[in-house]
């Protein structure tokens, strides 16, 4: 399932198996529970004895001379003060109990989540919307949030409450009080769930229209530069703005169902407290109660209703919690296309063979390889060309298993990728991307990520090996400098460097560079060319490059056409073939001379 679809599926019934889903990540503190339910019992005992302590007081207020008024009715005072603090503390000390197992749960969720998301192929993150996503990610963990505190602490306590109360007042005060209690309550709690079904289209509407326009804003925000390149300031903004308007328009057909809906539950309770009132005064009149039983059945009613009138609210925000809760658990059911095997073997490559053995691979059924054959033998440097479309970039993205062949095999060191780990086999392999984007955290720390546990002097070298010294001695702060989101404030060859100097930090056995000089002058590229010479020996080097100018050292060039290999050989065995590589090699150079010409 795609974040897009996020939103879809039935809205008519409670996800409770939510709660299965949630319950391994509120175990670990299970004395806290126990004891959390236990405090909520004993607060709920003595909430239900307050109405009982205020009648004593008014009997004996209403019945007492004046000598036994300084005596009982104050020692009455003192106990239903203390039973009303008595009832607070405890809650409170349920709420602390209760908090540390909600905060430890939604710690777990949030990690696993996005332990899951890092765990999932390249598909879904190429289809994913970050903003969308993100939304739901946010929403998911305070759905957990509010479910555990709200079910836990107001429903159950709620609904003992009813039954306690329904109980004293069939055996107190007859079944006419039990029944206009318990259906005044059915009726609330029935209307309560029919009008909750009826606005929850409304309510996802809403949240759905507000994931598109944050989803839309990102997206924009993301690619600033292209925005402006083209003008498209105010195309975004009327995008924007559209989705805005769907996001209005759901809003306010959720807040008149609202209204509706708090307006019926305003309706029932009116008519319940009403006939109790109307009831307890009856009785009163006829001796058949005394006045001390009339504050006590309007207290229940009042005591009982408050946190009644809450439960509407509380229904409607656990649907709400539930359905965001599944939507993040729905993220967690993608599974992954590529997974390690039970038997995979954590053993990172040392000496870095590489072999593609009659590789064959398709995407989306438009195939891309075709049987490809080639060897790249330790500490030598082949490099891959060929027309766009050949299928360069899908080779490295299949070293790394982003995706698994659909036949032949690739091996390191005569291991098949597929029976390593994806943490050991990327492990042995430093890449330098065709698109650099850096984390906005300084140009030293972008660096680092090569190898979190490396030293100064390290990364200083790994600077110098990319000819990035000499620019970080030039900024005010150094390697301190900030390079922005996605590296915006670097030009594409400084943020270019940076990869390269984060690739030879890693100090893995194979170097891979997928257009790594792509960004860069000519005299920039010749010298950090030189450079990476120097660091890739002793190491096996996959060069995946457009400009040929750049691979003319390599120990073989494999030429790619169509997914297919159509020659390999030297830089001067294939200029002699006069095939493709050759074709190539002369077009790029009357380019170079043509733009040199025009410089000139």
């Amino acid at each position: 399932m795609r974040p897009s679809a996020y939103f879809e599926g039935p809205v008519g019934k409670l996800n409770w198996h939510v709660l299965r889903l949630l319950w391994p990540y509120l175990i670990e503190f299970k004395g806290r529970v126990l004891l959390a339910m236990l405090c909520l019992i004993i607060a709920k005992i003595a909430s239900v004895s307050l109405p009982f302590i205020l009648k004593d007081l008014v009997d004996t207020l209403d019945k007492s001379t004046v000598e036994p008024i300084l005596v009982v009715p104050f020692g009455l005072v003192i106990a239903y003060g203390a039973v009303r603090f008595l009832n607070v503390i405890i809650g409170e000390v349920r709420d602390t109990l209760f908090g540390r197992v909600t905060e430890r749960a939604i710690r777990r969720l949030g990690l696993a989540v996005f332990d899951h998301l890092h765990r999932l192929d390249l598909d879904f993150h190429l289809d994913r919307r970050t903003g969308g996503l993100s939304r739901d990610i946010e929403r998911g963990t305070s759905g957990v949030s509010f479910l555990m505190r709200f079910m836990v602490f107001n429903i159950v306590p709620t609904l003992l409450e009813i039954t306690l109360v329904v109980g004293i007042f069939f055996f107190n005060y007859g079944i006419y009080f039990a029944l206009i209690t318990l259906v005044s309550v059915m009726a609330y709690i029935g209307y309560s769930i029919r009008a909750t079904e009826w606005r929850t289209g409304y309510v996802r509407d809403a949240a759905k229209a507000d994931s598109l326009a944050n989803t839309r804003a990102i997206d924009s925000l993301l690619n600033y530069e292209t925005v402006k390149y083209f003008n498209n300031e105010e195309y975004e903004s009327t995008r924007y703005d559209d989705a805005l308007a769907q996001w209005e328009v759901a809003k306010r057909k959720n807040r008149l169902s609202l209204l509706a809906l708090n307006g019926g539950q305003a309706l029932i309770i009116a008519i319940a407290m009403t006939a109790m009132m109307a009831l307890a005064a009856h009785q009163v009149s006829l001796d058949m109660m005394t006045i001390g039983d009339f504050v006590l059945i309007n207290a229940f009613m009042m005591q009982l209703f408050i946190p009644l009138n809450f439960l509407g609210f509380v229904y409607r925000e656990i649907r709400g919690a539930l359905a965001n809760i599944e939507r993040m658990f729905d993220i967690m059911a993608n599974v992954p296309q590529v997974e390690d095997r039970d038997d995979a073997s954590s053993l990172s490559p040392t000496v870095g063979v590489i072999k593609f053995d009659d590789v064959s691979f398709q995407y989306d059924k438009r195939p891309i390889l075709n049987k490809v054959s080639f060897e790249v033998p330790a500490g030598k440097k082949i490099a891959v060309v060929g027309d766009s479309g050949a299928g360069k970039s899908t080779i490295i993205k299949l070293l790394f298993r982003f995706y698994d062949v659909n036949s032949g095999a690739i091996t390191i060191d005569g291991i098949d990728v597929r029976q390593l780990t994806q943490l050991a086999l990327r492990k042995a392999i430093a890449v330098v991307p065709q698109d650099t984007v850096l984390f906005n955290d300084s140009i030293y720390e972008n660096i680092r990520y090569g190898r979190p546990d490396a030293t100064e002097d390290e990364i200083k070298q790994a600077t110098q090996l990319a000819h990035l010294s000499d620019f970080i001695d030039s900024l005010p702060d150094k390697g301190d400098t900030k390079v922005g989101e996605r590296g915006l404030k670097l030009s594409g060859g400084e943020k270019q460097r940076v990869a390269i100097a984060r690739a030879v930090l890693k100090g893995a056995p194979i170097l891979v560079f997928d257009e790594a000089t792509s960004s860069l002058d000519s005299h920039s590229e010749q010298a950090i060319l030189s450079a990476l010479r120097d660091a890739a020996k002793g190491h096996t080097s996959l060069v995946v490059a457009h400009r040929l100018s750049t691979i003319i050292d390599a120990d073989e060039i494999v030429v790619l056409s169509r997914g297919s290999i159509v020659e390999h050989g030297t830089h001067a065995s294939l200029l002699a073939q006069q095939g493709l590589y050759a074709r190539l090699w002369h077009i790029q150079h009357e380019q170079s001379d043509s733009a040199k010409a025009n410089i000139d």
